[in-house]
């Protein structure tokens, strides 16, 4: 626990440090956030505040997760093996984040990525990572069951389509969360906080090494983050984060867990979902704004509100969770 416990701050140290270099130059690059007008108008003031900031933590799992297996590969060459796929899905998830980000905010194309062209780029990280998980390190197709406490074993053509499903899923609800200052960021480092709890009860060590140094890397993001925010993370933040996720959930064969730690960024989902529904059905709306996060911030309630509330939210299901293993 001790170890662990450097790692963790040993990645907080190197976020912090990694903003104070990188969010001046965001800044100077004129790397901006562009809100929409129709969006809150609270927003508008937030024009321009430097964004694709994800490439932060990016960096940090880079750097932190390439020491750790150098550091375990003279002594546990298996956990320093096991330590890449999970580096690999969260800086792949990112990169198609960065290239977005970077065609909307670097090269000015507002359109980014074209919603094809992304899901494509998604699919293929999230197929090459479950097929990785199951025809390399063999960890089976199994999964958990909550509250009951089993496994069940899916058939392999049922388990892949599945795990690509989560993990889209998955990395699409982390991004809608992503809509006011600190929140994704909260809310990911609670999720992130129960499932390397999980990995320490079960012992699987490279989980906890992989969770320990991005919770640090949330954390130190997070000071920067928080309303005022002096960064945002932007894709190639709420990508990589929703990747990673979904990646540790499959790795630890509990992704029916995240139904339940996960509960925040699924509201905000089917918030959108109902919302588009009602609208095409209707031509009237029942929120006032999707994600639902900002129905509450036009209902009046300040953004440190929200990520407060829903940051408890977050940790009551985390706990629920936990007695669910």
């Amino acid at each position: 626990m001790q170890y662990q416990n450097k790692i963790l701050l040993l990645s907080f140290v190197a976020s912090v440090i990694l903003s104070l270099i990188i969010v001046p130059i965001l800044r100077k690059l004129k790397v901006g956030q562009i809100e929409r007008t129709e969006g809150p108008q609270s927003h508008l003031k937030k024009q321009g505040t430097p964004t694709m900031g994800g490439i932060i933590m990016i960096i940090v799992i880079i750097l932190l997760g390439g020491f750790m297996f150098y550091d375990y590969n003279k002594d546990q060459p298996e956990v320093a093996k096991a330590l890449l796929p999970l580096i690999g899905v969260a800086v792949g998830f990112g990169f198609i984040g960065f290239i977005d980000d970077f065609k909307k905010l670097v090269l000015k194309n507002t359109k980014g990525l074209s919603p094809k062209a992304k899901m494509l780029g998604l699919l293929i990280v999230a197929v090459a990572y479950t097929i990785v998980l199951v025809k390399i390190f063999n960890i089976g197709t199994d999964i958990y069951i909550p509250f009951a406490k089993e496994y069940i074993t899916l058939p392999i053509w049922v388990y892949i389509p599945f795990a690509v499903t989560v993990m889209l899923a998955t990395t699409n609800a982390i991004n809608l969360t992503d809509g006011i200052d600190g929140l994704s960021t909260s809310v990911t480092a609670i999720i992130l906080t129960c499932l390397t709890v999980i990995s320490i009860l079960i012992g699987i060590k490279e989980v906890t090494i992989f969770g320990v140094i991005l919770i640090g890397a949330c954390l130190g993001f997070l000071l920067f983050n928080l309303n005022p925010a002096k960064v945002m993370m932007g894709d190639t933040g709420s990508l990589m984060l929703g990747g990673a996720i979904a990646g540790i959930a499959l790795y630890l064969k509990m992704p029916l867990l995240l139904l339940i730690i996960a509960i925040v960024p699924i509201i905000e989902t089917i918030s959108v979902m109902i919302q588009v529904a009602y609208f095409k059905k209707t031509g009237n709306r029942v929120f006032k704004m999707t994600p639902i996060h900002h129905h509450f911030e036009l209902s009046g309630w300040k953004e440190n509100k929200i990520v407060s509330v829903f940051s408890l939210i977050t940790l009551i299901f985390c706990i629920i969770g936990l007695f669910a293993i």
